[in-house]
Parts: C-alpha cells; sequence; structure tokens
C-alpha cells in the first residue's frame, strides 16, 4: 500500500535506467491467483512486470523475511543491497545514483525503457473502475469510483436498483486539488452528513469535505502528504485513511496505513487517535495499549464502532468513548485466516474490507478474499454465509430495500435484494 507510490516515482526518475520487478509472495491464498495479483496491480498502478512467487520459492533464495523487502540488482545479476520495510524514494535516490554510476564506469549499463505493456483487468472496465466504497443515505447515494479518482453522487429510483447520478467530482486523472474542480487520488470510504459528504481519499492521505448539492471541496485533515515521522503528524499529515463513519458531528476514520482509529472534528478538522498503539498485531485493551491490523472498514453504532481489521481477518468493535476500548468478535491472529462459518474463534474469514449495520443490530461483512457477503451476530459472535460469488468486494451500505455492494473486480455496485438474496447490478444512468 505504502511502497508502491515510492517505487512509482523512482521509476519516473530513472526512466532508462531502472528497471522494476515485483515478486509477490501472498500471505492470504487468494493473493496467490495470478488473476487477482493481476486486478490488485492495476488497482494500484503498479504496472511494472510481477512474479507470482505462490511457493515462496524467490522468497527464500533471496533469504527474505518480511513485507516488504527490496533486493537491488546490478545489470551483471549482482545483490547489492537489501532493505527490508518501507521507504522513500528520496533517501533511496543516491543509493540508486551511485549504482549507475558505477554500471556506466564499468560499461554495463544499457540505458533504455523496458519493452512491458500491462496485461488487462480480469474483467473489462465500464463505468467504473475498481469501486473502493459506497454510501446510501435515504433515496442519496454516493459511489468511490476509486479507479477513476472520482466520486458518483445520485438518487436511486423507486425500486432501488437504478441510480441518476447528478454529481461528479473528481476524475479522471488523479490529483489533489480543492475547489470547484478537485482532484482525488483512490478515494475509498464516504459517508452523508446533511448536505456533507466526507471522503478518505486514500491516496492523497487527506479527509476531503465535498458538498453534495455543488461539488465544491475542501480538505478537512491531512496534508496531502502521509505520515511518517512525529514531524508529519505535528503537522496534521495523515496515513491511507480508508473509510469514515459519522456520530454526533464527530468522524471516525479508519487509518489503514498506521493500524489506528482516528476522531477528525467536523467542526475544526483537529484529528487524533483514539484506538491503537501503532504495533501491527491483534491485542484486546484500553484504546492506547490496544493493537490494530489495517482497519478498512468502519460503522457507527450507538457509543461503540464496529471495524473490520483487514490483516488479521477480524471484525473488532471498538468504544466510542476515550476510556473505553477494543475487544474482537471474530478472528484469532494475523496468520489465521479460510472460509468458515460458526461462533466465536471458530470463525474464519479472509481479509476483510467493509460492513455495514442492519437495523436488526447485526452487520453485514465484505469478506473480501472469499468474494461473499457474511451477516455476523456482534452479541453471539455468530457467523453465516448470505450471498457467494462476487469479485473482491470491499465495501457495503444497506438501503430499503438492497444491501448495495462495491465489487470492486468486476467494476460494478451490485444490489442484493433484502428480502431474496438475489444480485443484480446497479443502473447507472
Amino acid at each position: 500500500m505504502h511502497v508502491l507510490p515510492q517505487l512509482r516515482a523512482l521509476e519516473s526518475r530513472f526512466p532508462t535506467e531502472l528497471a522494476v520487478v515485483g515478486v509477490h509472495a501472498g500471505k492470504y491464498t487468494a493473493e496467490r491467483e495470478t488473476a487477482r495479483i493481476r486486478d490488485a496491480s492495476l488497482r494500484l498502478g503498479a504496472v511494472h512486470p510481477t512474479v507470482n512467487d505462490r511457493q515462496f520459492r524467490l522468497w527464500r533464495a533471496y533469504a527474505v523475511r518480511a513485507w516488504p523487502t527490496l533486493v537491488a540488482i546490478d545489470p551483471r545479476g549482482y545483490v547489492v543491497g537489501m532493505q527490508a520495510g518501507e521507504f522513500t524514494a528520496d533517501a533511496l535516490a543516491p543509493f540508486i545514483e551511485r549504482q549507475i554510476e558505477l554500471a556506466r564506469a564499468e560499461g554495463a549499463l544499457v540505458a533504455s525503457a523496458a519493452p512491458v505493456r500491462a496485461d488487462g483487468p480480469t474483467q473489462a472496465i465500464g463505468t467504473l473502475a475498481f469501486p473502493g466504497k459506497v454510501a446510501v443515505s435515504g433515496a442519496r447515494i454516493a459511489i468511490a469510483d476509486s479507479g477513476h479518482h472520482r466520486i458518483l453522487v445520485g438518487t436511486l429510483d423507486a425500486g432501488g436498483t437504478t441510480m441518476q447520478v447528478e454529481r461528479i467530482v473528481g476524475g479522471p486523472e488523479a490529483g489533489y486539488r480543492d475547489g470547484e474542480a478537485p482532484l482525488f487520488t483512490n478515494p475509498q470510504g464516504l459517508c452523508f452528513h446533511g448536505d456533507r459528504l466526507l471522503v478518505a481519499d486514500a491516496g492523497t492521505h487527506t479527509i476531503r469535505d465535498v458538498s453534495s448539492s455543488t461539488g465544491r471541496t475542501r480538505t478537512l485533515a491531512g496534508t496531502g502528504r502521509q505520515m511518517r515521522s512525529a514531524v508529519d503528524e505535528a503537522k496534521g499529515a495523515l496515513s491511507s485513511p480508508w473509510d469514515v463513519a459519522v456520530a454526533d458531528d464527530t468522524l471516525y476514520v479508519a487509518m489503514a496505513g498506521i493500524h489506528q482509529l482516528w476522531t477528525v472534528s467536523l467542526a475544526t478538522g483537529d484529528a487524533r487517535v483514539l484506538s491503537g498503539s501503532g504495533a501491527e498485531e491483534l491485542h484486546d485493551a484500553a484504546h492506547a495499549d490496544a493493537a490494530l491490523a489495517q482497519p478498512m472498514g468502519l460503522v457507527a453504532s450507538g457509543d461503540r464502532l464496529f471495524f473490520t481489521d483487514a490483516e488479521s481477518s477480524a471484525v473488532r468493535a471498538a468504544d466510542r468513548g476515550p476510556a473505553g476500548g477494543v475487544r474482537t468478535i471474530v478472528g484469532t491472529g494475523l496468520f489465521d485466516f479460510g472460509d468458515v462459518d460458526g461462533a466465536g474463534d471458530d470463525v474464519r474469514m479472509q481479509h476483510q474490507q467493509g460492513l455495514a449495520l442492519a437495523g436488526d443490530g447485526r452487520l453485514l461483512v465484505c469478506d473480501s478474499y472469499n468474494d461473499a457477503l457474511k451477516w455476523l451476530d456482534p452479541s453471539t459472535r455468530e457467523a453465516t454465509t448470505w450471498v457467494r460469488g462476487f469479485s473482491e468486494p470491499s465495501g457495503v451500505a444497506i438501503g430499503a430495500q438492497h444491501a448495495y455492494v462495491a465489487d470492486t473486480n468486476a467494476h460494478r455496485i451490485a444490489c442484493v435484494s433484502l428480502a431474496t438474496g438475489s444480485v443484480e447490478t446497479l443502473t447507472i444512468l
């Protein structure tokens, strides 16, 4: 999530001297499918060649121990450097420049752009491209058309299966700009609050405040740069906000990049940590001591927040009050995942990314890597599969008659009848 923008910056800086080859050693079984890797690469803008190292052969050959790890190889095929963990393009550029100078002096460098053309997605892109999240409020609907870097805002017809688009905010190119003609980069979580539409713009690490009637946009929180240090945090930077929920004039944010939940004042934009120490693990405790693992879906219910903790394949609850803490409903660890219904610790899901709250208090969960929607009762911790056959769904909202699913790799919003479970594609006019 954080490495690809830095790699793109390096590829742009050294277009004829640097060749990037991704090696994908998937943690999840779903991540070892070549078609999913291709879609994920396109969704994230990684168009360099990628190896599917599904059996971890290259991982072992290069003695890799962590995601991500960079291995630098010179033109003669020798390993000249390795680094585990995240990095910045600016920090790595001097090393690359030195290696280029050495290779050029030795006559080993052939400077030319690699003749690489990215494969297309598994399903054809149409009106939508890799939609990430969807929000519904009465007859109003908003779609994060993430691959097109824009948001569609409109109304649903009486039957709830057709959307009339009234406003397109952002796109078609990625960027960061406020005002009457705003730009977004990979927008994700959305929620209505009166006339306001709050947006987690993951690619610019900002929370954007959009007038749903005029489209005029302002930045509520974030600086446009990813938070990497205490200095960045002091300046107001955020890190990969992925979903948002409003309760009592406070915006709650699933901050996927730093494994935390945050609050943002809707009046002032003041942002601060609510839950999570910043460690990436599954650990229930008081807010300051709890550990989260890439929260990507969020919903408010009374004095609690429910969220999907994607890297621990868990669904968890957090108290909204500062004196509370975090507890796990289902999920048992970073490397415990599968596709098992049941109750409590017997339940297994796989990298859930979205959820919605039903009127009866149950949660509807996007079990993303199992391509399914599942019902979860927070009180009994019982999970049951409802509908299968999606293509990596990552967001869901519940309306009067249907659940609306951001069926990401199918480039559509699926309408699932709450009465029958039948599925059709939302018509977008």
